[in-house]
């Protein structure tokens, strides 16, 4: 094996344009972590925030985008033991994806799920980890409560909507055309709502509140969140992609007894994030396994097109994951 390998990096703060192929040391695992050949690698709305300049990596941590790739292990560092080379994973990762070897620690690799392929599996880590942990984690839906989740027809959207149904919630969407919400409904959503056509608040009301919502819309959209929420409802928010300010009246949120809260996956402590592989094996792999939920996948670029690859997420007319293909369905 060489040493160097191709990646995408970015060159500056910008658009899609300013990612650029280029050659770099293929990375060297460090105790508890692997290093993985990558075959796909997730395409996620943070890669493009940090490619723009607004969304940092970890201390210790690639400055390549990436977070969720699948592939093959190569190497092992000290201490692993579950793991062995040659072992087919999927993994989130804490940057570093796009490239053709990434090192991650080996608690937060995931066996593919039985009837996946690569290009599925690089789909799951990072919206998989992100939807449990909050929707169901922080959000503590329950079968039979009431969900919306605010772009349903994302990658973040149409994995929330599968795990909400398949966990007995009753689900409701927002999306921007009529196709994607006949998508959402074909994912097993209860209600999809056109926002550019109607207000989700006013649907929201009438059927009696949602107890757990999902946003990463922020601005207005929090105000209006908090108005469609169900006596003792809980909203969770995840991103701002309209901002992260907002002016609220609080004293509804006491009389409702409401809960606000959030996070973001990628500064959360490795501990943190090999806690949520575990919940995730235990609970959701097996609903992948027997075709339960799926990955619902967009489209396909090559490594060397990842430009070509965020101005389609950045369009928001894809349903569903974005991948890079790297080294394909590798062995």
């Amino acid at each position: 094996m060489s040493d160097q390998m191709n990646v995408v990096e970015i060159t500056k703060p910008g658009g899609p344009d300013v990612l650029q192929s280029t050659i770099r040391p293929i990375p060297q695992p460090r105790a508890g972590e692997v290093v993985i050949h990558v075959a796909y690698a997730g395409v996620n709305r943070p890669d493009a925030l940090q490619r723009a300049g607004l969304y940092d990596p970890p201390a210790g941590a690639s400055d390549l985008p990436g977070l969720e790739a699948s592939g093959v292990i190569v190497a092992l560092g000290d201490g692993v033991s579950r793991w062995a080379v040659g072992d087919r994973v999927c993994a989130l990762l804490p940057g570093g994806g796009y490239a053709e070897y990434v090192a991650t620690p080996a608690a937060h690799c995931l066996p593919i799920p039985e009837g996946l392929d690569m290009k599925q599996a690089a789909c799951l880590p990072e919206t998989f980890f992100t939807v449990w942990s909050n929707v169901f984690q922080r959000g503590q839906l329950q079968a039979g409560e009431r969900f919306l989740v605010h772009g349903g027809s994302s990658g973040i959207g149409t994995t929330a909507i599968q795990l909400a149904h398949a966990f007995g919630a009753r689900v409701y969407v927002t999306a921007g055309s009529d196709e994607k919400c006949q998508a959402c409904r074909d994912l097993g959503a209860d209600v999809a709502i056109n926002y550019r056509t109607d207000a989700f608040e006013d649907v929201l009301t009438q059927a009696g509140g949602a107890d757990v919502i999902l946003d990463m819309v922020g601005g207005d959209y929090i105000r209006r969140n908090l108005k469609s929420l169900a006596p003792d409802g809980r909203l969770v928010q995840i991103a701002f992609l309209q901002g992260p300010k907002a002016e609220i009246n609080f004293a509804p949120m006491m009389m409702r007894r409401l809960t606000i809260t959030g996070s973001t996956l990628r500064p959360q402590s490795d501990l943190a994030k090999a806690r949520i592989a575990q919940d995730l094996e235990q609970h959701v792999w097996p609903l992948l396994a027997r075709g339960r939920v799926a990955p619902v996948m967009d489209s396909e670029f090559d490594l060397s097109d990842a430009a070509h690859a965020h101005a389609r997420m950045e369009s928001s007319a894809h349903i569903g994951k974005i991948v890079l293909k790297v080294a394909g369905d590798i062995r």
